[in-house]
């Protein structure tokens, strides 16, 4: 009996590992945008932690919905010859696909509001602290 071939993943840090990481994510992107995915925000996490390259959070209108673009996104990510963990299909309320250098959640709109994963890893608090520190600058002078 052979032992099934396996994909070896390069480090994100190299340039392989990098195009990789991006074609992985091109992939997701497309995959949410064609089943219609809504409120779809993309953190790049490379350099705040590393555990993934991006992380990518979307909401379907329902549960059936959530589950089918979940079950979908694996598929083609397998399909490309990477690997996907889901998580919280059965519920599919809040589902994770865990592809490696990408993490996705997908969410019932009622159930992103609550956890807020983009406020807990600070998307658009640049932006609010940039905009703080002109106007303190503006007012100084």
């Amino acid at each position: 009996m052979t032992k099934p071939k396996s994909k070896v993943l390069k480090s994100a840090t190299s340039k392989e590992g990098k195009a990789e990481s991006e074609a992985l994510y091109a992939l997701v992107m497309k995959s949410l945008d064609d089943d219609q995915a809504q409120n779809i925000v993309s953190i790049p996490l490379e350099g705040k932690s590393n555990i993934a390259d991006y992380m990518v959070i979307a909401e379907g209108r329902s549960t059936r919905q959530v589950a089918s673009m979940a079950q979908k996104m694996a598929e083609h990510i397998k399909q490309a010859g990477g690997e996907a963990r889901i998580e919280g299909l059965a519920n599919a309320d809040w589902v994770l696909i865990d592809a490696g250098d990408v993490i996705v959640h997908i969410f019932r709109p009622e159930v992103r509001s609550f956890y807020n994963l983009e406020r807990m890893w600070a998307v658009g608090e640049e932006e609010e602290a940039e905009a703080e520190a002109s106007e303190a600058e503006a007012s100084e002078a």
